[in-house]
């Protein structure tokens, strides 16, 4: 009797593939100054984390801006100037400004561009809105009291330094909750796929929209299959 493929086991959605973020990243509810009191790293997270602590006591974590240092004063306000690490609605920010960890709704804590090196630019204002042009080039039309971040997250030159190892690239891949090393099913037994064995997958890879689990691999219900003729 065969088990149940990799596919299988990852839709249950058990702890074994979920990430293992233990915090949540978002921008503080709370209005004034507020102290960077240490800067760490969080497995999970791509950018170093900010610890801040404001002067009535609340704590909270951002993403940590370029050029963030320890007992650093970061604003949060509709008042704060123009500095990385800064806290303000885009509505305050000038245009041509590098903004990130955007909310798309107010308070929600940032929406958009929350990854390292991952920043935005202010373009223009009308009234009561804000385009931003994301890194992808496309535009967006935001309401001028959604809050971001002034500068960019640090972090950015994480991706020229080599894994090396294999077990270093698992160790990522876990904390992120994805699947890594990816092995073909063709390459797999019988008992563990159904194109496992030496018949590589030895049958047409369409499958029924309504197959069953185990069986639901390859090319599910589709309208044709092969190369196009010209």
């Amino acid at each position: 009797m065969g088990k149940r493929i990799v596919a299988r086991r990852r839709g249950k959605g058990s702890m074994t593939y979920r990430a293992q973020r233990k915090v949540e990243l978002k921008l503080p509810k709370t209005e004034g100054t507020a102290k960077v009191t240490d800067i760490q790293h969080i497995s999970g997270c791509n950018s170093p984390v900010a610890n801040l602590e404001f002067e009535d006591g609340t704590r909270c974590q951002i993403i940590a801006p370029i050029g963030t240092y320890t007992n650093k004063i970061i604003e949060v306000s509709e008042k704060a100037e123009i500095v990385a690490g800064n806290i303000a609605p885009i509505s305050k920010i000038p245009d041509g400004s590098s903004v990130y960890c955007i909310e798309s709704v107010f308070k929600d804590g940032g929406k958009f561009c929350r990854s390292s090196g991952s920043f935005a630019i202010i373009k223009s204002h009308e009234k009561d809105y804000c385009f931003v042009e994301f890194p992808s080039r496309k535009m967006k039309k935001l309401s001028g009291n959604c809050r971001a971040i002034i500068g960019k997250p640090s972090g950015f030159a994480r991706t020229t330094k080599p894994f090396l190892k294999a077990g270093n690239k698992w160790r990522f891949m876990k904390s992120r909750g994805h699947h890594f090393p990816t092995t073909s099913g063709s390459k797999m037994n019988p008992v563990d796929h159904p194109y496992g064995g030496k018949t590589h997958p030895g049958k047409s890879t369409s499958v029924a929209r309504n197959a069953p689990p185990g069986q639901k691999v390859g090319s599910i219900a589709p309208r044709r299959t092969g190369k196009k003729k010209k």
